[in-house]
C-alpha cells in the first residue's frame, strides 16, 4: 500500500512539472480549434485527464510538449467526426501564393515578410482571421505559426502525411493572405494602390 502511494506521488510529481508547464499554450490553440471558451477549456482538461491516465505511456526525455499536443489534435478530430460535421468547401486557386507577401517584402524588405507579419500583429483581426479559416486548415496554421511546431512535428501530432501538412499550410496561408489584406492596407503594412 505504502509503495502504491509512493508511485501515485512520483507520478503526479513527474507529470506536474513535465505537463503542466504546457497547459497556457494547449488552451491558445484548443481557443483557435474550437472557437469557443468553454469548450477549448473542456479540451485542454480532458487533454490532461487522458495524458494523466497514460503518463506511463510518455516516454521521459521526448517532447512532451508535442506528445500532449497529439492527444488534444486526437480528442478534437474525434469530436468532430462525432459530431458529422462536414468540412467547408473552399476554392484558393484564385488566390496568388505570395500576393500579401510579396506586397509586404516590397515594403519591409524583410527575409522573412510572413514571419515579420505574424511577429508585429496579432489583434481581433488576425484572430478572427485565423478563426475564419476552416478546421483542417486552421490546425495546421496554429501549430505552425502560433506554436512553432516544424512540418514533421504537425504530420506526427495531427496523425497526417508530411505532404498533407505542407498542403494544407499552403492552402491556409493563401487563405489568410486574402482575409488578412484589408488588415494590412489598413494599418499601413501596405500601400493602397487605389489611392
Amino acid at each position: 500500500m505504502a509503495d502504491r502511494k509512493k508511485e501515485d506521488l512520483a507520478k503526479r510529481k513527474a507529470f506536474e512539472a513535465e505537463a503542466l508547464p504546457h497547459m497556457d499554450a494547449l488552451l491558445r490553440t484548443a481557443l483557435r480549434m474550437t472557437r469557443n471558451e468553454g469548450d477549448a477549456e473542456d479540451l485542454v482538461q480532458e487533454t490532461f485527464v487522458k495524458a494523466y491516465r497514460f503518463w506511463d505511456k510518455f516516454e521521459p526525455g521526448s517532447n512532451c510538449r508535442a506528445w500532449l499536443f497529439k492527444i488534444m489534435t486526437n480528442i478534437f478530430i474525434n469530436d468532430y467526426r462525432s459530431k458529422s460535421r462536414s468540412p467547408m468547401a473552399v476554392n484558393v486557386d484564385e488566390v496568388d501564393d505570395n500576393f500579401l507577401y510579396g506586397q509586404l517584402a516590397t515594403v519591409g524588405g524583410e527575409d522573412n515578410p510572413e514571419q515579420h507579419l505574424f511577429s508585429k500583429i496579432f489583434d481581433d483581426d488576425v484572430k478572427k482571421a485565423i478563426e475564419n479559416l476552416p478546421d483542417d486548415f486552421r490546425l495546421v496554421v496554429v501549430l505552425s505559426f502560433l506554436e512553432g511546431f516544424s512540418y514533421q512535428e504537425i504530420a506526427e501530432i495531427a496523425d497526417l502525411q508530411l505532404g498533407t501538412v505542407k498542403s494544407r499550410l499552403h492552402r491556409g496561408r493563401k487563405l489568410l493572405q486574402k482575409e488578412l489584406f484589408e488588415y494590412a492596407i489598413k494599418n499601413g503594412y501596405v500601400k493602397d494602390k487605389a489611392k
